[in-house]
C-alpha cells in the first residue's frame, strides 16, 4: 500500500465512523496536516468517492458540513482494508518465523 493509499484509508475510515467532523477534526485523528486532509478529501470527492451533505444546526441556523462515503468510496475502503489485513498477516508471519529461529538459538 503506498503511501497515498494509506492516507486514503485512514481518512475513509474516519469519514465513515465520524461523518460530522470537520477537516480539522479529521486530520489530528488521522494525524496529517488539515492542507494535507483538504486536499485528499477534495480528491476522494472528485473521483466520486465521498459526496459532503449540509445540514442545519438548532435554531441558529448555522451550516454543518457532513463527509458521507459513497458506494464507490465504500468499496475502495473495503479493498484497502482488505490489502491493509492481507499486509499485516505477512508482517505477523515474518515476526513469527523470526521468533521461532531465535527461540531455537537458545
Amino acid at each position: 500500500m503506498t503511501p497515498e493509499e494509506q492516507t486514503q484509508f485512514r481518512l475513509l475510515r474516519a469519514l465513515e465512523r465520524h461523518p460530522e467532523y470537520s477537516q480539522r477534526e479529521l486530520a489530528e485523528a488521522v494525524g496529517i496536516s488539515l492542507g494535507r486532509t483538504n486536499y485528499v478529501i477534495h480528491a476522494l470527492i472528485e473521483k466520486g468517492l465521498v459526496k459532503i451533505g449540509r445540514f442545519l444546526v438548532s435554531d441558529k441556523k448555522l451550516t454543518k458540513t457532513a463527509y458521507f462515503l459513497t458506494p464507490a468510496g465504500l468499496g475502495l475502503r473495503l479493498e484497502l482494508t482488505q490489502a491493509y489485513i492481507e499486509r499485516k498477516k505477512l508482517e505477523y508471519e515474518a515476526l513469527k518465523s523470526e521468533l521461532e529461529a531465535l527461540e531455537l538459538e537458545k
